[in-house]
């Protein structure tokens, strides 16, 4: 088991990160919908991290070339899907296991998704249970609950769902199944989640509108879609730990350089600025998304926060966001956020463990948590897997030093994670 140990660095600092990590939300939707094109799309600072390359090296196995040059590629689709000789392999992520099931049900075909030991024990029904309302063919572990997953693509109904989770991946893995159907689906949730694929598939010229009352239309292709070219934006969810770190130590700044500004992607930034930070965006272009820099500055030690509203714009944030709130004044109070229990790990239990361990007093809710401000203290952190929660702690042991097992996960989504933190503070990786 990898075990990092971090050394306790309370010295102002000035950090400019021009290399956070590429976007994974979006990386991971390059790969998948240049296959909804004939022609060739051309892939700019790709994340070349475990899970966004487990999406890649899929669509190469249903038939589609790469040509590439370090992070910068060209994807090539096939004339047709062609059925795998192999099982599909997702790697740590949900986002590709997901959003495939989606794409593949409307697929010709015989395809098989698996995954490490941890995406084999995440549920998988929130999208296996509307899809097969629709006539996808799919069955796994608990009647198609745990992945592996077996699907037998084929022709798909249209459909009006209105989702019962807020989650940018069931609802991506809804909009691709749609897109295969034979006449137009409407797909509703009740807060905004990350509109990626949307904004994604109305820059190659697919219609996918969100209607005045809510509801998004998605309208079958009849032919394929324009190609993607896009350069990959950085990871606002990446950068976040930085943010966290120049909240937290006294006279630091950090600037994250070419970050996607998108306002779903943003919100654990404002709530950030709310604890007292002093945050700036800078927007400089806006193509498939907002993109600009963001700017964040220590300004006094940081007050607590409740936090109830767009949960779905925070879920990847909220490990990190706990940090902050561990060493704020008064207490914080995180509600609605019960999704957080189905992410790499339970993220509820697993970050108020580790805040445990770490002398900070909590109190487990059923959707939520309560954290009182206090003092850091060194510790041992388990991080089962989880690459949030392993990098939160991670900034937290900048305040007081930590060790952190199991950090392998970290290179799934963030491999310069380490590089970056190491011109803050000493880093011994065991």
């Amino acid at each position: 088991m990898k075990v990092v140990n971090i050394s306790k660095h309370s010295k102002p600092f000035s950090l400019e990160c021009d290399n956070i990590a590429p976007d994974k939300s979006i990386s991971h939707r390059c790969a998948m919908l240049s296959l909804l094109s004939d022609r060739p799309s051309t892939i700019k600072n790709f994340l070349l991290g475990e899970d966004t390359l487990a999406s890649l090296s899929i669509a190469e196995q249903l038939g589609a070339s790469v040509l590439r040059d370090g992070a910068n590629m060209t994807i090539t689709p096939p004339i047709k899907l062609t059925e795998p000789d192999n099982i599909l392999d997702c790697g740590n992520a949900g986002t590709g296991m997901r959003l495939y099931t989606g794409l593949l049900s409307g697929i010709d075909g015989s395809f098989i998704l698996t995954g490490d030991k941890y995406l084999r024990a995440r549920p998988m029904k929130r999208v296996v249970s509307p899809l097969r309302d629709i006539g996808a063919k799919i069955d796994g572990r608990e009647y198609g609950n745990l992945a592996p997953l077996a699907i037998r693509g084929g022709k798909l109904k249209p459909f009006r769902y209105h989702s019962h989770i807020d989650s940018a991946q069931v609802k991506s893995a809804l909009i691709l199944a749609g897109l295969k159907a034979y006449s137009k689906s409407y797909y509703r949730e009740n807060l905004l989640s990350r509109d990626h694929t949307e904004r994604m598939l109305k820059g190659m010229g697919g219609k996918v509108n969100t209607l005045e009352n809510g509801w998004i239309e998605i309208t079958p292709i009849k032919k394929p879609l324009n190609p993607l070219d896009i350069t990959v934006p950085a990871d606002p969810s990446s950068g976040f730990f930085f943010a966290v770190a120049s909240a937290i130590t006294p006279n630091s700044k950090t600037i994250i350089k070419n970050v996607t500004l998108n306002p779903t992607r943003i919100e654990a930034y404002n709530i950030l600025r709310d604890m007292g930070a002093d945050i700036e965006f800078i927007e400089k272009e806006n193509i498939y998304e907002p993109i600009g820099d963001i700017s964040i500055s220590y300004n006094g030690k940081l007050k607590a926060v409740k936090v109830y509203k767009n949960i779905a714009w925070l879920i990847d944030e909220l490990p990190a966001l706990s940090i902050a709130m561990a060493v704020a004044d008064g207490k914080s109070i995180v509600k609605n956020a019960k999704e957080l229990r189905v992410k790499e790990s339970d993220r509820i239990s697993t970050v108020l463990e580790g805040l445990n361990c770490c002398g900070i007093e909590t109190v487990e809710k059923k959707d939520g948590y309560e954290i009182t401000g206090g003092m850091l203290q060194k510790a041992t952190i388990n991080s089962y897997g989880d690459h949030r929660v392993a990098m939160s702690f991670a900034i937290a042991g900048i305040l007081c030093g930590m060790s952190i097992e199991d950090t392998a996960c970290i290179d799934t989504s963030f491999p310069n994670f380490f590089d970056i933190l190491q011109n803050i503070t000493q880093i011994n990786q065991g």
